[in-house]
């Protein structure tokens, strides 16, 4: 088999399968009722010509009837006259008129029949139709019943093209409202403990300034305790005391993330390739990693808290990092990127949109 007939085929095949897919049973009785209408119609419409050609020939026939009747007059007359040539002329007249009379008649009998035989068939056809038309509402309802049915039961059954829409959307909307429960728990759990405190960027407090401070006010407290019990008499008195230092307050450490570090063209392989949304592309020493993830967890935090200010400080802390420590790739460059992050300006609400939260 050649290819253009297998191609061929194919396409029949797949002509078939759609248009049994749009046809409708319904339309199609309309179609074939309006076809027999039409028919019907076409037979009437033949009945009248014939019709009209019989009554044209049935009319030429009498008036050559009546010119038949008028040159035999005038033949006898002329004989009455002794005009016996004149006689002569008008009945080899009245001979070809009578021929062509005779000539009319079996072409209006033919006509009769065709009309007899019209008739005939335009009241079978009008029965046809009566019996067709009953059918066609009978069938309709039928159809329409059975593919209510159907539907109904595929509904119910959840087999329906619509019921399965709807199955696969509470399947994702649930799914998602797991994850998000999960995501909830866990970062609540983080921030209880505090490891989203430590690395805060830009943020007062770490563990290490909290422990500093839990150790000065516990001392702080037992001198004031044995002191007090001093005055009171409760114990010995205590000896002398060197008066302990005082602790500064530790100052907030900052992140070392945002400080430049001269580019150096890292080794092929140890690079990431990073996308700052809506601007250029850069690569960067994968050494940032570390800082690029803390910033990362940072801005998430604020993102789930609603922290504007917060997500700002770390859009550009990020956007620093990454200009200071990488190198700008030409706009023509077709590399694939390793992060695609937030630009220095974007919004809080630009960010949740993004990341759908």
């Amino acid at each position: 088999m050649s290819v253009f007939k297998r191609l061929s085929q194919v396409f029949q095949q797949k002509a078939n399968a759609a248009l049994d897919k749009v046809e409708d049973p319904t339309q199609a009785l309309d179609l074939s009722y309006t076809k027999m209408m039409e028919n019907l119609q076409q037979v009437r419409r033949s009945i009248a010509d014939v019709l009209t050609s019989q009554k044209r020939l049935e009319a030429q026939r009498a008036q050559l009837n009546s010119q038949f009747e008028k040159l035999q007059g005038q033949a006898r007359q002329a004989l009455q006259q002794g005009q016996e040539d004149l006689a002569k002329t008008a009945l080899e007249r009245a001979r070809v008129v009578k021929s062509q009379v005779d000539a009319l008649n079996p072409q209006i009998d033919q006509l009769r029949t065709q009309e007899q035989a019209l008739e005939d068939t335009g009241r079978k056809l009008q029965a046809k139709i009566e019996v067709f038309r009953t059918q066609r509402e009978t069938m309709k309802a039928q159809y329409t019943a059975a593919k209510a049915s159907s539907e109904a039961v595929e509904n119910l059954s959840g087999l329906s093209e619509h019921m399965t829409d709807v199955n696969l959307m509470l399947d994702r909307a649930q799914e998602k409202i797991t994850q998000y429960q999960a995501r909830s728990s866990a970062v609540g759990e983080l921030a209880d403990s505090g490891v989203l405190d430590s690395l805060a960027i830009g943020g007062g407090n770490d563990d290490i300034e909290r422990q500093l401070r839990s150790a000065t006010s516990s001392t702080g407290v037992d001198l004031e305790l044995e002191a007090m019990k001093a005055e009171l008499g409760l114990t010995a008195a205590p000896a002398p005391v060197a008066q302990l230092p005082t602790m500064p307050t530790p100052t907030p450490i900052a992140p070392p993330i945002a400080v430049p570090t001269p580019h150096t063209t890292a080794p092929l392989g140890e690079v990431l390739t990073i996308r700052i949304a809506g601007e250029s592309v850069y690569q960067v020493p994968i050494t940032i990693k570390p800082q690029l993830d803390a910033l990362d967890t940072a801005m998430e935090t604020a993102i789930s808290h609603s922290d504007e200010k917060g997500f700002a400080n770390c859009a550009r802390q990020l956007n620093n990092l990454i200009v200071s420590s990488g190198a700008l790739l030409a706009d023509e460059t077709m590399a694939v990127s390793d992060l695609v992050v937030p630009s220095g300006d974007m919004t809080i609400d630009e960010a949740k949109k993004l990341f759908d939260m």
